[in-house]
């Protein structure tokens, strides 16, 4: 019985992926165990959104292959399609690098006993027109299912690797979509986050004449007992006819992540962002009347080439005055490849730390408005394990608070109905009124 070991960088994509080669492991007879452990063969899905994720990457590879020099090596995901020679030459095991559009591959590539032909195996991602056929059997450890639809960015974002490290955009046919959502449903699943590179652009090249919001309506419809949320989606694919959806479907989730990315406007222009700051307000405001109490997130990219104070201060204004539940901010990292990498004026790393630093003060301000604007009230919380801190059961509302409570480890996996008692040191606490 080959041992294996799975480790993942970045995205839900690459989540949803890496446990779709978890599962066809153990199809086929595998037993997986933790990435510290010597293994047979190692799987790295990799990301390259950031430098940083970058360096992770290449990190993960020396440390398995110390752990054993003996075992086979697949590498995939976005930072082995970026830079795979860099790839084989930090590497001596037995290496098989595997691109983005034949991840579907990767389970085949590692259990084979011949070498792997590299030029087969990456392909030309820039080509691919259908999505990878990945079938996922039940996600190790998680309480919510991830179900990626889509793949693959049309945007090209100035600052963005990931339309040459995941191709165009493509769409899981809606059969498909159905067939992988009645399997989480056999496996208990109360909850499925529909994700993507790309979600909003679901269907434009399929010949369904379906999109992402007929979809939503379909999976919400046909399985009424579960809880669908939307994993991120970009601010002009927030209209009425999502808004509507939203409010209509009582298992469609009241929260959204929109990536803002920059609130200025000479800013978004050279972001190549299809959209002004009048117009990311409007959104937020839309969503905020027909749903006060939805939670609503927003990407900051912070030190963008050119962002200066002026630039910088726009933002940090414009997210304050708007209804924003929490921030996800990122410093700038330069890419190789995008048209961001060679433009002048690039910033400084102490600049950017300190707006980071501003920032995620104001993540904090605006999380704990939000929470204590829920206390004394009564939400339904998809328990997912046990603080490693506390020790309390811990889980998310329907609008992503993040709350704890005491009770019974069997209550994993279930839906409780709990109060929300007290904020303290940033955290809710609350108390089980019912379950289901």
């Amino acid at each position: 019985m080959k041992k294996i070991a799975v480790a993942t960088l970045g995205c839900k994509v690459n989540q949803f992926e890496s446990a779709s080669f978890i599962s066809s492991f153990r199809e086929a007879g595998c037993e997986l165990v933790p990435l510290s452990h010597r293994a047979d063969i190692y799987v790295i899905n990799t990301c390259a959104v950031t430098g940083r994720a970058g360096q992770q990457s290449r990190q993960l590879i020396r440390r398995v292959m110390k752990t054993n020099p003996d075992a086979r090596l697949i590498v995939t995901g976005c930072y082995a399609q970026m830079d795979p020679q860099k790839i084989l030459e930090i590497s001596d095991n037995q290496l098989c690098i595997v691109g983005n559009g034949n991840k579907h591959l990767v389970v085949e590539a590692a259990l084979t006993q011949n070498n792997c032909d590299l030029s087969m195996l990456m392909g030309n991602i820039g080509l691919k027109r259908e999505i990878t056929p990945m079938p996922v059997r039940r996600f190790s450890g998680r309480t919510r299912a991830f179900l990626r639809i889509q793949d693959g960015c049309n945007n090209f974002c100035s600052y963005c690797i990931v339309p040459y490290t995941r191709g165009r955009s493509r769409s899981l046919p809606m059969q498909e979509v159905f067939e992988q959502t009645a399997v989480f449903a056999d496996e208990g699943y109360r909850e499925i986050v529909i994700t993507g590179i790309n979600v909003g652009k679901y269907g434009i090249d399929l010949a369904e004449g379906k999109t992402i919001y007929s979809l939503l309506a379909r999976l919400c419809t046909d399985f009424p007992d579960i809880r669908f949320r939307l994993s991120s989606i970009e601010p002009t694919e927030v209209n009425d006819t999502l808004l509507t959806l939203m409010t209509g479907f009582s298992n469609f989730m009241p929260h959204l992540h929109i990536p803002l990315q920059s609130g200025d406007d000479n800013t978004l222009k050279n972001m190549n962002r299809r959209y002004t700051t009048q117009f990311f307000a409007g959104v937020i405001n839309n969503i905020y009347r027909a749903m006060p109490h939805a939670a609503i997130g927003c990407d900051i990219l912070c030190g963008f080439p050119g962002e200066d104070d002026t630039a910088f201060e726009n933002t940090f204004e414009l997210i304050k005055k708007l209804p924003v539940t929490y921030l996800h901010v990122f410093p700038y990292s330069k890419r190789t490849g995008t048209l961001a990498a060679s433009m002048k004026n690039q910033i400084q790393k102490s600049v950017k730390d300190e707006r980071i630093h501003r920032l995620r003060a104001l993540d904090r301000e605006k999380r704990e408005l939000f929470y204590q604007a829920h206390i004394n009230s009564v939400q339904n919380v998809l328990v997912e394990q046990r603080s490693k801190k506390t020790g309390l059961l811990q889980g998310f509302s329907e609008n992503y608070l993040p709350v704890q409570f005491e009770g019974t480890g069997n209550l994993q996996g279930k839906i409780v109905v709990l109060r929300i008692d007290r904020l303290k040191n940033g955290e809710l606490f609350g108390s089980i009124e019912n379950t289901s």
